[in-house]
């Protein structure tokens, strides 16, 4: 099968939406909530924002939603459906963040992700994100990291 990526549109909102979902689910239990990302308006955020898609075959397997800012490219979510888990796809998502600050001219990527989603802070630090602040948010704490890119 082959890979494919795309920026999102509206029409693929949906499927947004239930990408998210199901990456998500499983820091349901870990959090006792809904992380954020599967309550938002994710049609809003293709309007206004940059939403990129990587495609197996005809399956949505992976996305990266981005705002780009004045000074960074803020990385709002990256979800990768749990069946495409393990292949590299999370990866590659923050990766392509990466080449949008550089075209942009930009030299730093943020994000930020829940304090008890362990997995995800490793995995980022391996990316060579480093810890910035933390804040607490609705009920619990973000950290906020930050990539300064070469």
């Amino acid at each position: 099968m082959n890979e494919t990526m795309r920026i999102a549109v509206i029409s693929d909102a949906e499927a947004v939406t239930a990408l998210t979902k199901m990456a998500y689910t499983k820091w349901v239990p870990v959090i006792g909530r809904e992380p954020l990302p599967m309550k938002a308006d994710h049609a809003a955020f293709i309007k206004e924002n940059r939403v990129d898609l990587l495609f197996y075959g005809e399956e949505l397997a992976a996305l990266v939603e981005t705002i780009q800012r004045k000074e960074d490219i803020l990385i709002e979510n990256v979800a990768v459906d749990p069946r495409f888990q393990k292949r590299g796809y999370g990866r590659k998502m923050v990766t392509l963040a990466e080449q949008l600050a550089v075209e942009a001219g930009l030299d730093v990527v943020r994000l930020y992700t829940n304090s008890l989603f362990e997995v995800n802070l490793r995995f980022y630090e391996s990316l060579g994100y480093e810890f910035e602040r933390s804040e607490e948010r609705n009920g619990g704490v973000a950290i906020h990291m930050l990539k300064r890119l070469a």
